[in-house]
C-alpha cells in the first residue's frame, strides 16, 4: 500500500471509532467518517464498500491479534496445551471478542446472506476442525465446529444478552457444555 494510502486508511479507521466510541455504531455515517478523517465520501466508498465493510474493518485489528494468538499464543489458547483444552479456551476468548465488538460484529454479519460466513468465520472453523479431529479421531469434525460457532453469531448473543436471556458467564457455560464430547 502507498504511504499517502496508508496514512489515509489510518485516518479513517482512527476517526471511525473515535465515532462508534462517542456515538456507538448507528451513528456511524460514511459522510461523518470522511469529514472528520479529511478525506473525500468517494475515497471512503472505494476503499470499504460500505458501512459493513468499514466495520469489518475496524474488527479486523482485534481478529489478527485474536488469530495470532491462537495459532501461536501461550498455552491453552495457543499450541501446547490438550485439544479439547484449547476447544475451551478459543471458545472463551471468542466469546470475549464477540460480546467486546458485539454492534460492529452484529453489522457485519447481517450486511449480506452469507457475511458471516467470511474470512475470519473459515479461519475459527478451520482451527476449531483441527482441534475436533486431534481430540476424537473419525468424529464429523467440520460439523461439529460449525455446532460449537452457532451460539457465537453476533445477532443471536446480541438479542440473548440484551433481552436478559444470558450473560457472557452463561453463554461461556453453555459452550463448555456443548464441548464436552
Amino acid at each position: 500500500m502507498r504511504t499517502d494510502a496508508a496514512r489515509n486508511r489510518a485516518r479513517i479507521l482512527s476517526a471511525a471509532a473515535a465515532i462508534v466510541a462517542e456515538r456507538g455504531v448507528d451513528g456511524l455515517a460514511m459522510a461523518d467518517v470522511a469529514a472528520a478523517a479529511g478525506v473525500g465520501v468517494g475515497t471512503l466508498y472505494r476503499r470499504f464498500g460500505d458501512r459493513s465493510g468499514l466495520a469489518y474493518a475496524l474488527i479486523d485489528a482485534r481478529e489478527r491479534a485474536f488469530q495470532q494468538d491462537f495459532l501461536g499464543g501461550p498455552p491453552p489458547l495457543g499450541p501446547g496445551a490438550p485439544p479439547r483444552e484449547r476447544v475451551r479456551a478459543f471458545l472463551h476468548a471468542l466469546a470475549d471478542r464477540t460480546v467486546e465488538q458485539l454492534d460492529l460484529l452484529v453489522m457485519a454479519e447481517t450486511a449480506a446472506p452469507f457475511a458471516r460466513f467470511g474470512g475470519a468465520y473459515a479461519a475459527h472453523h478451520a482451527h476449531l476442525s483441527m482441534l475436533i479431529a486431534q481430540h476424537s479421531p473419525g468424529s464429523d469434525a467440520p460439523t461439529l465446529a460449525d455446532a460449537l460457532l452457532a451460539p457465537l453469531q453476533a445477532p443471536l448473543v446480541a438479542h440473548r444478552l440484551r433481552t436478559g436471556a444470558v450473560t457472557p458467564e452463561r453463554l461461556k457455560a453453555a459452550l463448555d457444555a456443548l464441548a464436552a464430547w
